[in-house]
């Protein structure tokens, strides 16, 4: 704790004031009746392609609102809100979906793939996700979730490192107080084995699950569990992916890149199509430039921010995460940079996926013992010593920003460690129970619906209306341009752009220690 009040003092109230923040938030658009809506991306909305904040993630019903980066966290969740407003005012009689785990879903091969324009970056985009069909399943790209990006001013590549490597150790306890994915409809299991127990016909569940997105039921894969990624370095971290890029893997090569009809399956046959495809809780992060890929960008400049990937849309939030979730996240994440943070190893590696599928399918289990070391430690006993050690940090921050929301923020955290029952996975389920006779359709269903209302109940202001509509016509124009200039045939463009030498950074040492 000494170490940590050290290393706390060492940041200026202007370096924590430069604390910036954004979100991503993806949502499945489905119909009155709980069903996935089968349209295409609203035209309103404009193009998926090219719009800064509306766009699209795997398939065509699956919208993604962005916010740009922001010096407060209520600023952050107004523009979320405002772009909610606009994106539900598009929808007709269609509605977002407030959870992570799917609504009612047709055959796998019918879920509609994202469609992103006739360009050749467009065409890509559509291909990848084709492939992560044939990879995954379809149904698996439908959950949902909020992506995080943080970042503060002064820290170096080795820095951002040493905080991820201290937030994936850390990690079971946002698993545990922000899970909110305890059931799934039948639908989207069929034909898949699994642990999970029958709640009604056509609800499975855990009973003390937090977040069934986040365990084995959600973004895994056998390919990707054979990858044992290291974040002690830029340099490892990199030559990892660029490994799992450019490695053929047998699986992949039997499906083909295009099928007998000529069209392509998937962008490659290596084990990740793209850097995207690497699942993980956390990601270093660049922001690239037009068809720069994401490694060399790493690899050229540094780290720039971390996207945080584990956190479910919170069904009892009209946007999916509140205020005081995203400033525990802030004290955590700064938590995860100022402690000390020892290299990771393979066996650590492996026990950290160990505890996240635990945390996922079995958090609330009374008693729940995780790996720490070489033994293992009570949930509740380590996440209540995390927590302790969160509110010097959080003073920290209040005195920067006045008030005490912070420190609101870890204390309710701590009360969630001690009383399970108030945490929205627990409060997910006892709403399905008790008010939805056991169906978590009906629970969503008549959630999504409300938040529709919520939503439509405070209209935009005309100005901030114009502003949206004049974004998503801007983005058609973009789209046509990008059309209008492309020259290269596609098949030269995909080889072009996933050539390994794309890969590298073209300065010699690497941006190890940049400061970002």
């Amino acid at each position: 704790m000494d170490s940590l009040r050290g290393a706390l003092g060492s940041l200026t109230p202007q370096r924590l004031q430069g604390i910036r923040r954004g979100i991503e938030k993806e949502s499945l658009r489905a119909l009155p009746d709980g069903a996935l809506a089968m349209t295409p991306h609203p035209a309103a909305l404009g193009s998926a392609l090219t719009h800064p904040h509306i766009t699209t993630d795997f398939c065509e019903s699956q919208v993604e609102l962005i916010t740009g980066a922001h010096a407060s966290v209520q600023a952050c969740v107004d523009e979320l809100t405002q772009v909610q407003r606009f994106t539900t005012s598009a929808l007709g009689d269609e509605m977002l979906w407030v959870s992570s785990m799917p609504c009612g879903l047709p055959q796998d091969d019918a879920i509609p793939i994202g469609q992103y324009g006739s360009s050749n970056v467009g065409r890509t985009k559509s291909v990848y996700r084709t492939g992560l069909g044939y990879r995954y399943g379809r149904r698996m790209q439908t959950i949902s979730g909020i992506h995080y990006n943080w970042s503060l001013p002064g820290v170096s590549s080795e820095a951002y490192f040493g905080l991820i490597r201290n937030f994936r150790r850390h990690a079971f306890l946002l698993l545990y107080l922000f899970g909110a994915s305890p059931a799934v409809c039948s639908s989207f299991v069929a034909g898949r084995t699994h642990l999970l127990e029958a709640l009604n016909a056509h609800t499975m569940y855990r009973p003390y699950a937090t977040s069934l997105r986040m365990g084995r039921l959600g973004y895994q894969s056998d390919a990707q569990a054979s990858l044992a990624v290291s974040y002690n370095s830029l340099q490892g971290y990199g030559d990892s992916l660029q490994d799992a890029l450019t490695r053929p893997y047998a699986p992949y090569e039997a499906i083909g890149v295009r099928g007998p009809d000529g069209a392509y399956r998937q962008l490659g046959t290596s084990l990740l199509q793209i850097e995207n495809e690497f699942y993980g809780t956390i990601r270093p992060k660049r922001v690239i430039f037009p068809g720069e890929r994401p490694l060399h960008a790493l690899r050229e400049r540094g780290v720039e921010y971390v996207e945080v990937r584990l956190m479910d849309l919170d069904p009892f939030e009209p946007v999916g995460i509140n205020a005081q979730t995203m400033r525990f996240l802030d004290v955590f994440l700064l938590h995860c940079l100022l402690t000390d943070s020892p290299p990771d190893t393979p066996q650590e590696i492996a026990a950290l996926g160990r505890n996240q599928h635990n945390v996922a399918e079995r958090g609330r289990e009374p008693g729940l013992q995780l790996e720490c070391g070489d033994g293992t430690v009570a949930l509740t006993t380590w996440g209540l010593d995390l927590v302790r050690q969160l509110a010097p940090i959080a003073q920290a921050m209040d005195a920067v920003h006045g008030g005490a929301d912070h420190m609101a923020a870890v204390q309710a955290a701590e009360q969630a460690l001690h009383h399970p029952d108030v945490l929205p996975s627990a409060r997910v389920l006892r709403a399905v129970t008790e008010r939805f006779d056991g169906s978590f359709v009906a629970f969503a269903k008549a959630q999504s619906a409300h938040t529709k209302q919520v939503m439509l109940d405070v209209p935009l202001a005309p100005a901030v209306r114009r502003q949206f509509e004049d974004a998503s016509q801007a983005s058609w124009d973009d789209q046509r341009r990008i059309e209008a200039a492309d020259t290269m045939p596609f098949d030269i463009y995909l080889q072009e752009y996933l050539s390994p030498k794309r890969l590298v950074a073209e300065k010699q040492g690497g941006p190890e220690n940049s400061q970002a």
